[in-house]
């Protein structure tokens, strides 16, 4: 018989992020529900937890597209967590874990981004995830209760099709990767690593509640990212380093032309982005189970099918 304990609410289990953790899970002693937050009975249901914790990963993703409202990113991301964390307090779970994200700390980082940091988000969706943390530490925490608010930098693992997935099809199909004379640093976060957090925040009782950030050790340049990639489809990595100054210099026409590289895609892609995961290291004891490259290695092996 299962007992409270076992039982684990979770929203937004139907995206990247909760495929992957129901996958880790699933031969675990943990029984999951999924809270649909826009409708009211999953709110009920935790009104009749005996127990269990909360996993709450549903959300509006930042939009590079640029077609969304920024009320759509406060009603998805500050809203419903506001909501699901007050059904929290007043249920008898233990546990809630919140998936929040480093750019509700910084979009850029000089240097490398600790929790110490006064947090600056300059976008509505890392604003609207800022005010969803800030609501959570405001509360009056009742005796047996925690929460963790987890700030991963960029996941990646199966299932990704994001940026990484994009510069993977670059290289398989042979294209070269123009903007090498950039050199960058960026913090990546394994998909496994951060399941191996969520399941230590759910089995250990004596890790405090806040805020923690979340990445793989080690960071890596674009540039070695593009030879990890060649390296697993046994081709020669291609990169041109065209001058810096060209490059800039089309991202400006690309602004008013309407280019697919433009002065804020390039900043992206070229961007330095260190992210530090000390302090739940700290708190765990423990270090990361997958190293940046192992964890690399699966992720772009599962993008071979």
């Amino acid at each position: 018989m299962r007992t409270g304990s076992e039982y684990i609410y979770i929203s937004g289990a139907s995206g990247f992020v909760g495929c992957n953790i129901l996958r880790y899970f699933s031969n675990s002693q943990y029984y999951f529900e999924i809270l649909k937050l826009r409708q009211q009975q999953s709110l009920a249901i935790l009104a009749e937890a005996h127990g269990g914790s909360i996993i709450h990963l549903a959300g509006k993703a930042h939009d590079l597209k640029k077609v969304s409202q920024p009320k759509d990113y406060y009603e998805a991301n500050f809203e419903l967590t506001k909501q699901l964390y007050d059904a929290f307090l007043k249920s008898d779970a233990k546990k809630f874990i919140f998936i929040s994200s480093v750019k509700a700390a910084a979009d850029t980082v000089n240097g490398i981004l600790t929790e110490d940091i006064i947090p600056n988000p300059q976008t509505h969706y890392g604003k609207s995830k800022l005010m969803a943390e800030e609501y959570i530490k405001a509360q009056p925490l009742p005796e047996g209760k925690s929460y963790y608010i987890l700030r991963p930098c960029m996941i990646h693992g199966p299932g990704n099709k994001g940026n990484l997935n994009l510069l993977y099809q670059f290289v398989k199909k042979g294209i070269p990767y123009p903007l090498a004379a950039f050199e960058n640093q960026r913090s990546f976060l394994s998909i496994e690593n951060l399941c191996f957090v969520i399941k230590e925040l759910l089995e250990r009782e004596a890790i405090p509640s806040g805020v923690y950030q979340m990445a793989d050790d080690q960071s890596l340049s674009t540039n070695e990212l593009v030879h990890e990639i060649a390296l697993n489809l046994g081709v020669k990595p291609k990169l041109w380093a065209i001058p810096s100054k060209w490059i800039k210099y089309l991202a400006i026409m690309g602004d008013r032309l309407h280019f697919p590289l433009n002065t804020e895609r390039l900043h992206k892609l070229t961007e330095n982005y260190l992210v530090s995961n000390q302090k739940i290291k700290n708190a765990l004891g423990k270090e990361l189970p997958v190293s940046a490259r192992a964890g690399l290695k699966k992720t772009i092996l599962s993008f071979k099918g």
